[in-house]
């Protein structure tokens, strides 16, 4: 029920429709999120019978990994320009319990993640490089590929900026104006961030972590880029900024000469 109480584990997972935005090409892209309703329980949920999005998948880039709580805009899909009035149906399946929400062009549903319209806030700015490609809003491509091998952790370093306009509705928080959260998003194993929410350097923007991997594997890591509007811009899909990273990880050497 809509108003039953939480609990740590045991509930379902429902994919959050956050809307969709035309592209510059012409094509259309659905935003979307989830709802893990459990306060404190991980799902990992393969893509297949429990996670599918259909027609057209099973598999459209979602998430196989699903953190408690609400996650905001965490991938999008990218639909043709004559999409209409067709429509996806992600389901989804946790704990025994089986969801599904439609993903659509109703035009009551369309966002603006690239600028807030009032106040003209944008999202924040990711590069992986000093002065390298800008990364800003909603995912749309891999921002960068990695390989290791067990058990030899990464570095991940992101270099983030921001307009600094702050909207009226942003509550006030500790820390500094912009920050950076890792996660998983899809991979066959654990990983284990050093700082899942590194410190942001005030002179560059630099932030640094790394990320171990528990067995070999192709792996999608998330970084949610958030400026003062907060977690999915405070409800209002604007202003922050997810980048998805690919990384391969070889199995152990092998000891034998």
């Amino acid at each position: 029920m809509p108003l039953a109480p939480l609990r740590d584990a045991g509930l379902s997972i429902t994919g959050a429709f956050e809307g969709w935005f035309q592209n510059a090409d012409g094509t259309f892209a659905l935003l979307v999120g989830y709802y893990n309703r459990n306060q404190k329980q991980t799902l990992d949920i393969p893509v297949g019978p429990n996670n599918r999005i259909e027609p057209g998948g099973p598999d459209q880039g979602q998430p196989t990994h699903f953190l408690p709580k609400r996650q905001w805009g965490v991938f999008a899909i990218i639909v043709p320009k004559d999409f209409g009035d067709k429509r996806l149906t992600w389901t989804l399946t946790a704990n025994g319990q089986t969801t599904s929400v439609p993903l659509h062009l109703n035009p009551l549903w369309v966002v603006e993640p690239f600028k807030d319209a009032a106040q003209g806030n944008t999202p924040p700015v990711a590069r992986f490089q000093p002065g390298g490609k800008i990364f800003q809003g909603p995912p749309r491509e891999v921002a960068a590929t990695f390989t290791t091998r067990i058990p030899d952790p990464i570095t991940l370093s992101v270099w983030v900026t921001d307009d600094m306009k702050r909207p009226p509705e942003a509550r006030p928080r500790p820390g500094p104006p912009i920050s950076v959260t890792w996660s998983t998003f899809r991979g066959p194993g654990a990983v284990t961030f050093g700082n899942p929410k590194p410190d942001v350097d005030a002179a560059d923007g630099k932030t640094t972590t790394t990320a171990a991997f528990s067995e070999p594997g192709e792996y999608t890591l998330r970084a949610q880029v958030n400026d003062t509007s907060g977690d999915g811009g405070g409800g209002f899909q604007c202003c922050w900024t997810n980048v998805h990273v690919k990384v391969v990880v070889a199995p152990r050497a092998s000891s034998q000469p």
